[in-house]
């Protein structure tokens, strides 16, 4: 951890403050168990309540809520968004010692940039280009030819396959599996042959990748992951897929094979998308959501039903059935509504 007044803070990050410059914070809190030397946040007004009893150091806020506050205040019109920044500077991201670990192994024809950390067990293959301050966790393995740029950590167990491409500043975490095969396979009367994937996985820079989360090569072209995209835990990227920048998925969602998906989009928790799709940019997607034909405007989109009782349920259920047959019945009794109403008009016209 680190340290530093508010005054320093809100200089770091180009805000402004109200009340004591000079107090010193050293750690983020909730804003109910923060401590006089605790950074927290507000975003939401329903929780104001909690504002007045906060012990925190420092409170970051809307300028709206500053008169509300009883300690000092960072001000920021995206309270959230700030309080993520001023995080970071209390909390660096971690550092390596620029050492490799005696267990590991690195092919002699692989080139390894300046102040690279390669932790216990982790192998690097022959022509794999490192750039400077990466991190290769423990027990990862870094396949042949692989680019990984400046600043980039593999925390622990990551596989990054042959030929595939990691930008600058990404953060791969424990488990997540780069440039697997993608799933691929003709059929002949019921056999299955596998079909070569012989592309490769290309993250751009400040990509984030979750816990075994896993993004599969190009059957031909390559998988593409725009910069700035943020991958929950347990993610399913199927090959052939492209990512917008900037779009963040949320865990156990599943991507199949050469869907589009834009700029600036999210997909929340458990969402499951065919293959072949185009989602344009700045689409937003609750958890559940099942997708099965391209959507072609910005919006927000749901589908599936809430949970409800399940006697509620089941009788829903039922009804769901029968609906063809009710639409079909409705549709008889329409048209013969309309000969009657027809009949009718021609008898008063006589």
């Amino acid at each position: 951890m680190a340290q530093t007044t508010l005054e320093g803070l809100a200089n770091a990050l180009g805000l402004t403050f109200r009340g004591d410059g000079s107090v010193v914070v050293d750690h983020i809190a909730s804003l109910g168990g923060a401590s006089p030397s605790a950074l927290t946040f507000l975003a939401d007004r329903k929780y104001q309540r909690h504002l007045q009893e906060t012990r925190a150091g420092v409170v970051v806020l809307h300028p709206d809520m500053a008169d509300a506050s009883p300690v000092p205040v960072l001000l920021s019109k995206n309270p959230h968004y700030a309080f993520a920044r001023a995080a970071s500077i209390l909390h660096p991201p971690v550092t390596g010692d620029g050492q490799v670990h005696p267990t590991a192994w690195v092919a002699p024809d692989a080139h390894i940039g300046q102040r690279v950390t390669v932790g216990p067990h982790a192998s690097i293959g022959g022509g794999a280009e490192i750039d400077d301050d990466v991190i290769i966790g423990p027990s990862s393995v870094v396949g042949n030819h692989v680019r990984i740029g400046r600043g980039t950590r593999l925390v622990a167990r990551v596989t990054v396959w042959d030929g595939c491409v990691i930008g600058a500043r990404c953060l791969l975490h424990p488990g997540a599996v780069i440039g697997a095969d993608g799933f691929g396979y003709a059929n002949d009367e019921g056999r299955w042959s596998k079909v070569p994937q012989i592309g490769v996985v290309r993250l751009g820079d400040d990509v984030d990748v979750g816990c075994n989360t896993t993004i599969d090569r190009g059957a031909i072209g390559d998988t593409l992951i725009g910069n700035g995209v943020k991958l929950d835990n347990l993610v399913q990227i199927g090959h052939n897929v492209e990512i917008g920048e900037h779009t963040i998925i949320v865990a156990c969602s599943g991507i199949a094979g050469s869907t589009r998906i834009g700029r600036h989009c999210a997909i929340g928790g458990a969402v499951g998308m065919a293959g072949h799709l185009n989602i344009a940019d700045g689409v937003q997607l609750t958890g559940m959501t099942q997708v099965t034909k391209s959507l072609n405007e910005p919006g927000l989109y749901s589908s599936g039903t809430g949970v409800e009782p399940n006697r509620q349920w089941r009788r829903n259920a039922a009804r769901f059935h029968q609906l063809d047959g009710m639409a079909k019945r409705l549709k008889r009794l329409e048209k013969q509504l309309a000969a009657q109403d027809m009949s009718d008009t021609d008898a008063d016209e006589t």
